[in-house]
């Protein structure tokens, strides 16, 4: 059953905890507020203000698992404090490991401070939890694919569409990766996991897949420097650096150009038209 003064509590200890700053808000010279504002957490966590409103005074209806997800995902909240807040709302917490999706608050507060610089948040099959706005200038917003499709190794076999941001002639060796780390995974997690069933659908619509797979080719490792083809900008060379959350399986990518390349300024230009399409 749900503990309804017990959550509204809770959430409003949580609000109160956390800075603008936190989530990369201004903070103003004028609040008054001891912490976040409830329109700000439930601006983080993509509901309407009244909604969350409505939990912190207690009423309202029991909320589904999704928006107790986001709710935990939006107050940056811990995995021990997001199972807490499962259990307050009356719901069993889900599992953590590799299968989460649970954002963890450090990664979380890195990619807050990215806002210039292309950043993303992805699972181990390489599914885009979170990007910064350059990020999604970048890419695409990569957040909005559903199912199998979520994941770019799926994409990059299933979808010939999901090939152009990158050059021809770095597709066979871009193919050989993802087909490489998609059969570690399938290993690592065995039989009946999400990456066997994620594989089995993308042997099932690529020959190409089926071809690198008889090679069991495992190990190989992303270069350092990406390259990506932009409609707008052209060709950008961006060195990318991976941070790793262990307990999550997920990883934050961040885009760097060296400065004074061609690959620099054309980043600039491109969080100026980011800017204006958004």
């Amino acid at each position: 059953m749900i503990d309804r003064a017990g959550l509204a509590e809770f959430l409003r200890s949580r609000r109160h905890a956390m800075q603008p700053q936190d989530v990369g808000l201004p903070r103003g010279a004028r609040r008054r507020t001891a912490g976040l504002r409830r329109e700000e957490v439930a601006a983080l966590c993509h509901m309407s203000t009244d909604y969350y409103a409505r939990l912190e005074r207690e009423r309202g209806p029991r909320p589904s698992e999704q928006m107790v997800a986001a709710i935990a995902q939006g107050l940056h909240l811990t995995l021990d404090e997001r199972d807490h807040l499962f259990r307050l709302a009356g719901h069993q917490p889900p599992l953590r490991g590799a299968l989460s999706e649970h954002i963890s608050p450090g990664l979380l507060r890195i990619l807050d401070r990215l806002a210039d610089t292309p950043a993303e948040i992805v699972t181990e099959l390489g599914e885009t939890l979170r990007q910064t706005p350059l990020g999604v200038a970048l890419t695409g917003d990569a957040t909005a694919h559903t199912g199998p499709s979520r994941s770019l190794g799926y994409r990059w076999f299933a979808d010939p569409d999901g090939r152009a941001l990158y050059p021809p002639e770095d597709h066979a060796a871009l193919s050989r990766l993802y087909a490489s780390h998609l059969r570690r995974l399938v290993t690592l997690r065995g039989p009946g996991s999400r990456a066997a069933r994620l594989a089995d659908l993308a042997l099932a619509v690529s020959p190409e897949l089926r071809r690198l797979w008889e090679t069991h080719e495992v190990g190989l490792r992303p270069e350092e420097v990406k390259r990506f083809v932009h409609p707008q900008v052209g060709l950008l060379e961006l060195h990318c650096q991976t941070m790793v959350d262990p307990e999550q399986s997920h990883l934050l990518l961040v885009y760097t150009a060296v400065p004074g390349t061609e690959s620099y300024e054309k980043l600039q230009l491109l969080s100026v038209v980011g800017a204006h399409a958004v």
